[in-house]
């Protein structure tokens, strides 16, 4: 039986977002109850196919009913249907904390706010990899838009810098598609690992060069190392809910990285067999280096929590560049904490900065905040998260993530970065928050050049995302026993691929790949 709710993540976004095109010029009010309800009806749907991926088989969804792999299919499996939850929910919030009035810098901003999902959503759903180019360029196009929404100088430096690194990207993109279609004759991502398998041993250096070709593309949207510098100035300068958004957006290369080289170039991949084991370890630990400097060396909180991203980027492919399962399980269970507490803590910033009116989230003394219980709570708890502390769900990720690799022959370097990198992640929101709150200049100083300006009164609605993103922590630490059973099924199907290819193509397509590497 076909389960329409597939194409539902898909579908959604962009019937909502064009119908909010065409109410471009009416109240906004209107294009936020269409944004939200948007919103809420992807995570009402995604919840439910979360809950599906759990306790059955992975599904596919093949639209025009064309035949596979002739035809365009949509896949659903634990991991895809995982990334598909987190997006609905971290959306959702970050459209509600937009719509307090960051949304009104730009007209098109709802519109652009559903284009984006559309294409990250595609991006986890799709088993065909020149779709997967396609919903990358929808996610990129919308986030050009996004990046600049409000304007300035700043912002439009450093949007530039993202779209012109990102149209580089998309050129070698379809270089590597090309080579890999005129080789293997097809586009089917399981298609695309059967041919793989059988492929002749006279065309191995042109796979691994388009392999490593569409890796470099990868690593771009991840932000690996040097692929990375674009970002903090992107994620530091761009309004805080796009940011917050944005943190899910460098999952979704991580997501890539984890479902082609584990199904086209895996272990059962004959001439493209292992085609990362000597590339994506070092290039993780490296990114990893960078993002904690990073961490260690910003002066400003915005910048800080960018910095952030690329540490988890790193951590998270540090872990996942063994190739095991217990490891990439591991990953899996730190994913969803990483995405949602730097997304809370680009949030938290935005509330702390606009009390700040001469320093903003820069680390230097200002007038006193004003709610300083409020925002300080909010600061510790995302602080804690982060740092990974105990009892909240960064510790326990990362314990698992540290014992699952200690046999890895990387074992030392990635105990050393991570553990290192989560004491530099420390010191610096220290040392932010006593900036913040403590090293406080009088509210009537003239030194500061200018008279008293009021700050802003928030309200619960306006502290209601970040304080929600951040009650997810303990939350998953609740759930922890569930989510890890659920992360060691997905890594399951992640890292044998025979599963993917006997749902998308029938388990007749599947012997050959075995029979290529000697199975039974």
């Amino acid at each position: 039986m076909i389960n329409h709710l597939i194409i539902g993540p898909i579908l959604l976004p962009l019937l909502m977002g064009t119908l909010i095109v065409l109410n471009t010029n009416q109240p906004i009010a209107r294009r936020r109850i269409l944004g939200l309800s948007s919103c809420l009806a992807v995570l009402v749907i995604t919840s439910i196919l979360l809950f599906q991926s759990a306790k059955g088989p992975i599904q596919t969804y093949v639209l025009g009913d064309w035949p596979t792999p002739f035809g365009i299919v949509m896949v659903l499996d634990r991991l895809s249907a995982m990334m598909l939850c987190i997006t609905a929910l971290l959306s959702l919030l970050c459209l509600a904390y937009a719509a307090r009035g960051t949304d009104r810098q730009g007209k098109n901003f709802h519109a652009l706010f559903q284009f984006q999902l559309l294409g990250i959503n595609g991006a986890f759903l799709t088993g065909d990899i020149f779709n997967l180019f396609v919903f990358f360029e929808i996610m990129l196009l919308s986030s050009y838009g996004l990046v600049l929404h409000g304007g300035g100088g700043l912002r439009t430096r450093a949007g530039m810098h993202y779209v012109m690194l990102n149209l580089v990207g998309s050129s070698i993109f379809l270089v590597g598609v090309g080579i890999l279609y005129a080789l293997l004759g097809t586009l089917n991502m399981a298609d695309l690992a059967v041919r793989m398998a059988l492929a002749p041993a006279e065309n191995a250096a042109l796979l691994q060069a388009a392999g490593l070709i569409l890796f470099a593309v990868f690593a771009l949207k991840a932000a690996l190392l040097p692929l990375c510098f674009w970002l903090p100035d992107a994620y530091g300068f761009t309004s805080a809910p796009v940011a917050a958004l944005f943190a899910v957006m460098t999952k979704v290369g991580v997501y890539v990285i984890l479902r082609v080289y584990c199904l086209i170039f895996g272990d059962f991949a004959g001439v493209g067999a292992g085609l990362l084991t000597a590339w994506l370890l070092p290039a993780a630990l490296i990114t990893l280096v960078a993002g904690a400097a990073g961490v260690a060396g910003s002066r400003d909180l915005r910048r800080i929590t960018a910095y952030l991203v690329i540490l988890s980027v790193g951590t998270l492919l540090a872990v996942i560049g063994t190739f095991q399962r217990e490891a990439i399980a591991a990953a899996i269970v730190y994913l969803p904490h990483t995405t949602f507490m730097t997304a809370a803590m680009f949030l938290v910033a935005d509330l702390i900065g606009r009390q700040r009116p001469d320093a903003g989230t820069g680390l230097v003394p200002d007038r006193p905040v004003g709610h300083p219980t409020l925002l300080g709570l909010l600061f510790l708890a995302a602080a804690v998260a982060i740092g990974g502390l105990p009892p909240l769900s960064g510790f326990f990720a990362k314990v698992m993530m540290l014992m699952t690799v200690s046999d890895s022959a990387g074992a030392p370097w990635i105990w050393g970065l991570v553990l290192g990198g989560g004491l530099l992640t420390l010191i610096a929101l220290g040392r932010a928050g006593s900036v913040i709150f403590w090293k406080l200049l009088p509210a009537d100083d003239p030194g500061t050049g200018r008279e008293t300006a009021p700050v802003p009164v928030y309200t619960p609605a306006d502290v209601f995302p970040a304080a929600v993103l951040l009650v997810i922590s303990p939350v998953l630490v609740i759930f922890g026993g569930m989510i890890t059973e659920f992360a060691f099924a997905a890594a399951d199907h992640v890292i044998n691929p025979v599963h993917y290819i006997e749902a998308v193509l029938g388990p007749d397509r599947s012997l050959p790949l075995l029979l290529s590497s000697g199975g039974e």
